[in-house]
Order: C-alpha cells, then sequence, then structure tokens
C-alpha cells in the first residue's frame, strides 16, 4: 500500500531534504531491482506514486535536486557498469533514447494538452494515440534494408548490443521490404502466453519465477546466448525513428503505416484525434479489452502527430514534451489468505499456493495463487489469515503482492516452511542456485510417472514400448513403484495392461533387458539428476568410467568437469547421498545393469580424425541423429 505523505505546504526545508534524499534512494534500487535484476520488489503503480512524489518535492525544492536522482537520468534497462559484466558490448546512441512522462488522469492529460497548445502558441494539434506495451525499448539500424545492429535504450546515452538476440526474434525482419538506410525503434515484449509457459517451466525446475512480461522480456534480450532468447518466443512492435526524412513521412499516423509496408510488425490499434476531449472512449476500451489482450499493456500514449510541430516543442534533459503516457489504475483487489498448500511438481520442485476467500480480479473470480517458492513468502512475511493485495501477472497470472499489516489480527499465523515432502515424505533439499524446496527422492508418487517416462525416453535408456500410458498403467495396477521394479517384469504381468498381447509384452520384456547393456551415460541421464543432461552425463562417463566412480567422486573434482561446475557438482553429490537414491543404486546393480561407460575414453593422437570436427548432412541408413555422438 501507498504510504500517507504530509501535504507539501506543511514540510519545513530539513524535512523536504530528508524526504527527497530517501525517496531517490528508494527509487534508485527500485529501478536498479526492475532493469538490471529484472525482478521488482513494488508494483509499478507504486513506484509512480512515490516518483510523483519526488518531482513535486523537487519542483518545490529545487536546491536539493542531485545529479543521481531519479528525475535526472533516463530509466536504464543496463547501467553502464553492468554491460560489461554481462559480456553485452556498449553502443553509443547517435540520438538518446528518451523516457516517457506520465499521468494518471484525464485531469493531468488536459494539463499536459494545455501546455502543449501554450508552447505552440496557441495552435490545437493532432494527437496519434497508441497502447502502451508492456516492454522493453529497442533501436535497430538498418543499412540498405538489412539489420545491421540491434541495441537497448541502457541510460539513454549508451545501450547493450543484442544484436545477435534480436536476429532469433521471428517477428522483426532481418531484411525491409526497400532498400532503406535508417534507425527504428520499438517495443520488444513477451506475449502473454509465452509468459505463463516461461514462468511455468521456470517453477518446474525450481527457478525464480519473472514479476510481470516486461521483466521476461528483459530478461530473456540480455542474455549471452542468443538460442535462450530465441526458445522465449519473444515478439515486437515498432513505432518510431530519429530519420523521418529516410522515410519519406511527416507525421506519426504515416510513419506507423510506412513501417508495415517496410515488413516492420506495428500494433494497429493506434488512432488519430483532433483534440484531448476524443481520448475518453480511447482510453475506456482500451482498459476494458487489456486483460483479452495477448499482449500486455498498462496504458495509452499520447503523440503529437505532426514531426515538425514535434521538432518546435523539443525534449527535457529525460522527456520528449510533445509525448506523455496515461497510466491505466492498477487492477487489485484486496483477500484474506485462509490456507497455503504445497504441490510436487514432476521436477521434485515443491510450489507453494495461496488459497484465498474468493474475489474478483480482472474479470473473473479468483481464489487460488502462486506464491512461487519459500524466499517468496519468508520476504513477504505472508502468513495464515493475513489480508493481502491481488493482482495479475501480465494480466493473466493470479499472483499476492503486498501484506496488509495494518489489518493483521492475533489470528494472523506465522507460516513454517515445511521440511518433508507432503507427497512421499522424504526430507527436502534446497539445491545450490536455486530458490525452490526439491523432493529428491526417484520413488516419490508425485514424480514417479515423469520419472520412469523420461528414464525410458530415447535420449536417456531408450526402452522402445515404454511409453506414458503404458507406465501409468504399471503404476495404478502397483505392478512397480520405482525405476528398478521394471526389471522385475515378467510377460505374464503385462499381458493383463490394456492392449497387450504374448507378442507386445515379449517386446518389451526384451527392450527393457537390452537396456541393463547400455553405456552408463544413458543411464545417468535418465535418472534426472538436476542440471545433468545428456551431454553432461557422456562428460562424466567419459571421465570417470564408471557410476560408482562418479558416486564416490570429490565434489571438487566434479566440479572441475568440462561444462560442470560448482551448482551442478553439488546438485549430483547431494543426489547420490540421499538414502533413497542409494537404495535405487543397489537394486539397479543387483538386476544386473551395465554401470561401465561402453566408448572409447582416450582418443589416438595419431588418428587422422583427431581433434577434427566432422559434419554429416542428410540421414545415414544405419544410425539415428541421436545414434551419432
Amino acid at each position: 500500500m501507498l504510504p500517507e505523505f504530509v501535504p507539501i505546504e506543511q514540510l519545513n526545508i530539513a524535512q523536504a531534504q530528508q524526504e527527497i534524499a530517501h525517496l531517490s534512494d528508494q527509487l534508485n534500487e527500485y529501478g536498479y531491482l526492475y532493469y538490471e535484476e529484472d525482478s521488482p520488489i513494488v508494483e509499478d503503480y507504486i513506484y509512480d506514486a512515490l516518483y510523483a512524489r519526488l518531482l513535486e518535492l523537487e519542483s518545490n525544492f529545487p536546491q536539493f535536486i542531485t545529479p543521481d536522482s531519479p528525475s535526472q537520468r533516463v530509466a536504464s534497462g543496463n547501467t553502464i557498469s553492468n554491460s560489461s559484466s554481462r559480456g553485452l558490448m556498449k553502443i553509443v546512441h547517435q540520438i538518446p533514447m528518451l523516457s516517457l512522462g506520465d499521468v494518471f488522469s484525464l485531469e493531468e492529460l488536459n494539463d499536459w494538452d494545455a501546455k502543449t497548445i501554450r508552447g505552440l502558441d496557441g495552435y490545437q494539434p493532432d494527437y496519434n494515440l497508441e497502447l502502451k506495451i508492456d516492454g522493453l525499448a529497442i533501436s535497430i539500424d538498418y543499412e540498405n534494408g538489412k539489420l545491421v545492429r540491434a541495441s537497448t535504450r541502457g541510460d539513454g546515452n549508451i545501450g547493450e548490443d543484442v544484436t545477435a538476440n534480436i536476429l532469433t526474434i521471428k517477428d522483426i525482419p532481418q531484411t525491409l521490404t526497400e532498400k532503406i538506410t535508417g534507425e527504428v525503434r520499438g517495443e520488444i515484449y513477451m506475449p502473454k502466453k509465452s509468459f505463463a509457459d516461461l514462468n511455468l517451466q521456470r517453477e518446474n525446475n525450481g527457478e525464480t519465477t519473472f514479476a510481470n512480461p516486461r521483466n521476461a522480456a528483459a530478461g530473456s534480450l540480455r542474455q549471452l546466448d542468443p538460442t535462450i532468447t530465441g526458445q522465449r518466443k519473444l515478439s515486437a512492435f515498432f513505432y518510431s525513428t530519429n530519420n523521418p526524412d529516410v522515410f519519406n513521412v511527416n507525421t506519426q499516423f504515416d510513419l506507423l503505416k510506412r513501417f508495415k509496408v517496410l515488413g516492420l510488425p506495428i500494433n494497429e490499434s493506434n488512432k488519430l484525434i483532433s483534440k484531448m476531449s476524443e481520448i475518453s472512449e480511447y482510453i475506456n476500451q482500451y482498459n476494458q479489452k487489456r486483460d483479452s489482450l495477448p499482449y500486455g499493456i498498462d496504458g495509452v500514449v499520447v503523440k503529437v502527430n505532426d514531426f515538425i510541430l514535434q521538432q518546435e516543442l523539443g525534449n527535457t534533459i529525460k522527456i520528449p514534451k510533445w509525448a506523455i503516457a496515461y497510466k491505466f489504475p492498477p487492477e487489485e483487489a484486496i483477500t484474506q489468505i485462509k490456507e497455503i498448500e504445497w504441490t510436487v511438481g514432476r521436477t521434485g520442485v515443491m510450489t507453494p499456493t495461496a488459497v484465498m476467500e474468493p474475489v474478483q480480479l480482472a474479470g473473473t473470480t479468483v481464489q487460488r495463487a502462486s506464491l512461487h517458492n519459500p524466499d517468496y513468502i519468508q520476504e513477504r512475511d505472508i502468513r495464515i489469515n493475513d489480508y493481502v493485495t491481488l493482482h495479475k501477472a501480465g494480466d493473466i497470472i493470479p499472483e499476492v503482492g503486498q501484506v496488509l499489516k495494518n489489518r493483521r489480527s492475533d489470528t494472523s499465523l506465522q507460516y513454517l516452511i515445511p521440511k518433508y515432502c507432503v507427497s512421499c515424505g522424504s526430507p527436502l533439499v534446497h539445491l545450490e542456485g536455486e530458490v525452490a524446496l526439491r523432493c529428491i527422492n526417484p520413488s516419490c508418487p508425485a514424480q514417479l510417472k515423469e520419472g520412469i517416462t523420461y528414464y525410458a525416453s530415447r535420449n536417456a535408456m531408450n526402452i522402445d514400448g515404454l511409453g506414458p500410458r503404458v507406465i501409468e498403467q504399471l503404476l495404478n495396477k502397483k505392478l512397480i513403484s520405482s525405476i528398478a521394479d521394471l526389471y522385475t517384469l515378467n510377460k505374464e504381468q503385462l499381458i493383463k495392461l490394456d492392449k497387450f498381447a504374448d507378442l507386445s509384452a515379449e517386446n518389451l520384456i526384451k527392450a527393457i533387458n537390452n537396456s541393463k547393456n547400455n553405456s552408463v551415460e544413458r543411464l545417468i541421464t535418465g535418472l534426472g539428476i538436476r542440471g545433468v543432461a545428456v551431454k553432461a552425463a557422456l562428460t562424466l562417463a567419459k571421465k570417470y568410467g564408471n557410476l560408482d566412480k562418479l558416486i564416490t567422486a570429490p565434489a571438487e573434482d566434479i566440479a572441475q568437469t568440462n561444462g560442470l561446475g560448482e551448482v551442478a557438482a553439488n546438485s549430483i553429490k547431494v543426489y547420490f547421498d540421499n538414502p533413497n537414491v542409494k537404495e535405487l543404486i543397489d537394486k539397479m546393480k543387483n538386476e544386473g545393469l551395465n554401470f561401465d561407460y561402453n566408448g572409447v575414453m582416450v582418443a589416438n593422437s595419431d588418428n587422422y580424425f583427431y581433434n577434427k570436427k566432422v559434419v554429416l548432412t542428410g540421414k545415414l541408413e544405419s544410425l539415428s541423429r541421436n545414434n551419432v555422438i
């Protein structure tokens, strides 16, 4: 909730100076977490209200404005110093990328309109209305129609080179329909569906979830590995340029139409109006429609349409005078937490969910909201019977915001984080580098179906015929309760399964028995150890040659393995130290599974192909893609 501010006229000079300093520090911290770490700790409307208060104070006490005040700097998507630490090159913007000023009511919007008209000596300009996309500002240079450079806004003067990452976004053309040389600017955003899918994936992996699509887009665009950016399914809208003459247009409205002809994606919801009184219908329309849009918006941008008039109005040190952003009011509800439930995902991650009094939010009845992980609960001090604010992250995922501690009563109960799995009762672990609690019992009922499915998959033990439906039947009929039980199955048991006859039962038994002879890297992969996929499993198998040697290897030695590191090494040691895992490994050994690496551990330096890469194209008669290593 917002703090109650003392009216400006009641402040003395010392109090004003103290509050300005406090707000500057507070906003700089919030800005760093929002832009640098992609991890905001307050809702946007709270930041906006604190920033508006700072501007009001600085307007009345300008002697206390400092160079590091948020009012004197463009909101940064990446500071210069952090650019180097991330490994992304810096790019200087020839013309600074400015932020937009904000207003939060029609009264403030009308005041801005009157000020704009005064700046044009009484002339009433046309305005182009555009949706304010919840994304990350981007600048892209084209030369002769070819995409040659892309950078983030950064501090407005210097951004980060994200060209390689931009090339992975399908919406952005690498070649325009005409051979134009110029800069275009726009917004990279993450569609709501992509945002929901990404957060679900991260939650299942025990990783911190993104607070909103804007932070998800920023975190995705600034990856050092472009393939990760490509997997995040980002999109883009373009809306401005510093070279309107290059595009042969004189107005913002015509620029958008020109962009579309060139193949650049635009948001076609824009509308041209001749006076500010026409804006209410547009604002109301999209405030009501925002939940149904496939992308996030948080307001409406108003721009003077004529470029010559834009130049006449000019800019301040931080914002253009010819544009303003009207911010939608936050969609929030207040409810009471009645219980916290925990569920175990397919990867063993324990996820808490708040069960609340039903409440209407953004057109739907909400009774449950993810609390993500134990840190989320503890950082916000969320307790049973607490009253909390509720919003929808990205207008789609119900999320608990702030605890209303002024409404906390004696019935509020401090919540104790569980120590044991709610499905199997095994002790939970907190792996290094993760925020989640995880159950690593390979026989945990909540994980068993997915775990065995992965174990039998092509990239792991490659047991043909052992798919999810068969595994589900085996579990339902209690024929298996662990991976090791697969090797005790017989033909008579399988024939009782749906759609199984003599031949299909014999084939599955044969496939299961054949998997005993697999090289050990397939077994290591199939165990599903956190951080150990196919490539890492092969590297470990080559290094240690035997599963028993890997199990007894010191964490320091494992960490030195190429491509792993301390986090993966810790995950491996924690896994194999688990009593349930030791029992599983012993059962597998007793069933006769191969624990040795069957490949060649040392390459012959006299061989012609030593230290050379061989690239194969097309198809091989006897080997599939997965068999080629």
